[in-house]
């Protein structure tokens, strides 16, 4: 198994290799994680930027030291993959952000499609908001990533049109779609950015936008996915067929 995945804010080789994990990643590695000198750790800014380390010592129950001799950074992958998802019910929305930044998704715009039943407003819209994007990082850490998927502010149906034509393959997962996602022609770089609609389904009107725009209605198989579910699957096949999993 690769090494354990710690987010600092700033990530700089200084102090002579030397370099203190403190705080609330510092507290799991030490008294959750109860690491030891000589096993090794990952820190990273989840933005592109790690550095392999070696645990030296711990002090206290939050502090841990790690000889950090250099910094490396890691380039963004192409294409880009930009998952719009629509608001689902309860904790659904951090499930469906959970296994889309497994699975390797760039950025999560939050959708407020017309048929939501959730809807984002004042404090509930930004606690929510900070879910998602807690969720995001968690995530990241967990499935050993270095550069974390950007949760975006809630769009509208307007924005999402905007986002979608200014993408190199902008798609809409759609019962209507006579073409299969597995069998679309996908860029080998820029930006690719799938929308997924609401329980109740994108509404016609919301479609009709969307294809204004250049988004093109897509299947992805045969059986029903809660909208929760669908993202995750459907970047899988992009992925998969973009060669950033090979």
């Amino acid at each position: 198994m690769t090494a354990p995945v710690f987010v600092v804010e700033h990530l700089d080789a200084g102090g002579g290799g030397r370099y203190v994990l403190d705080g609330p990643e510092g507290r799991h590695a030490v008294s959750v994680k109860r690491l030891r000198p000589g096993e090794d750790i990952v820190l990273t800014d989840g933005s592109g930027r790690w550095a392999d380390c070696v645990v030296l010592d711990t002090e206290g129950k939050d502090r841990l030291i790690v000889q950090l001799d250099s910094v490396t950074e890691e380039p963004a992958e192409q294409p880009r993959v930009t998952v719009v998802q629509a608001l689902p019910k309860g904790d659904r929305g951090e499930l469906a952000v959970e296994t889309m930044t497994e699975v390797g998704v760039d950025a999560i715009v939050p959708w407020a499609a017309a048929r939501c039943i959730t809807q984002w407003k004042g404090e509930r819209g930004l606690k929510a908001l900070g879910k998602w994007r807690a969720t995001a990082r968690e995530a990241g850490k967990q499935s050993r990533r270095v550069r974390f998927p950007e949760v975006a502010e809630a769009a509208t149906t307007k924005g999402v049109a905007a986002l979608l034509a200014g993408a190199d393959f902008a798609a809409v997962l759609h019962e209507s779609g006579d073409e299969p996602l597995a069998t679309a022609e996908l860029p080998s770089s820029g930006e690719i950015v799938l929308v997924v609609g609401p329980e109740g389904g994108v509404a016609p009107e919301e479609l009709v936008q969307f294809e204004e725009a250049g988004a093109k209605a897509y299947r992805l198989g045969r059986s029903v996915l809660r909208t929760s579910t669908a993202g995750t699957a459907a970047a899988a096949v992009l992925l998969a067929r973009t060669g950033r999993w090979s």
